[in-house]
């Protein structure tokens, strides 16, 4: 049987360090890459280019994913920016935008992890939190850092009859690296998991014939750890 393809929106870093003599590069977190592969999946990396690459990409691919990195961009949700540690770039943004919309056009789903989620958020209309600290319960910690990326750290709770709950159960523990988070959703999608202290967690299609699937926490940092996030992943390449 034919592999889905999976795109996997790529990140750049300008300089690698010295191990590679300080070379920019591009590059995507290898537990994107393993669980695809684990899943039955064939990966294929979409590095950041100009947005008018966007159809073609998708003409190649079976479904995408959107993965972390920087934050986007508040001017796109029409606000300055307030965070002075955000990283930004606009150049991702924009690409990851055009491959939004041509996979919309192409009909093909999508899996968003933390930015993703957020700027397919973004993209379709709704707005984000630049600092969840003034929202949020300061017992949960939102990012965890120096806690092991693998190790769950806080509880969700997912919403009935929502793809998450398939996966997931009606409770569980995830882990966490954010401190932006989805403020107004996007009309045409839905929360499906909450924090504890109410940060969306995922969200999902309100629309059955538009696949899509959205998670705030990391399913890649612990696809190897954890069977909740490998199962997330064979349901993305299986049947999303």
């Amino acid at each position: 049987m034919k592999r889905a393809i999976i795109g996997i929106a790529a990140n750049e870093m300008t300089d690698a360090g010295a191990t590679l003599y300080h070379l920019p590069i591009s590059y995507t977190p290898q537990g994107y890459v393993k669980a695809v592969q684990n899943a039955g999946g064939l990966p294929l990396l979409l590095p950041v280019g100009a947005p008018d690459l966007a159809k073609e990409y998708i003409s190649q691919i079976d479904k995408l994913i959107l993965a972390g990195g920087q934050n986007v961009s508040p001017k796109l949700y029409g606000e300055s920016v307030q965070v002075k540690e955000a990283g930004l770039s606009d150049e991702r943004d924009q690409f990851e935008l055009a491959l939004i919309e041509e996979a919309l056009r192409q009909k093909k789903p999508i899996f968003a992890v933390c930015r993703g989620l957020q700027l397919m958020n973004v993209a379709l209309g709704g707005s984000l939190y630049q600092d969840i600290s003034h929202v949020s319960d300061k017992k949960i910690a939102h990012m965890q850092v120096p806690v092991a990326r693998q190790i769950p750290t806080h509880r969700i709770q997912t919403k009935e009859r929502s793809i998450l709950r398939k996966i997931y159960g009606e409770e569980t523990t995830v882990n966490s690296f954010h401190f932006q988070a989805v403020k107004k959703i996007a009309d045409p999608l839905k929360v499906t998991a909450l924090s504890e202290d109410g940060i969306v967690e995922g969200i999902e299609s309100k629309d059955p014939s538009f696949a899509f699937l959205g998670v705030q926490w990391h399913p890649d940092f612990a696809y190897d750890h954890l069977e909740q996030e490998m199962a997330v992943f064979r349901y993305v390449v299986k049947k999303l």
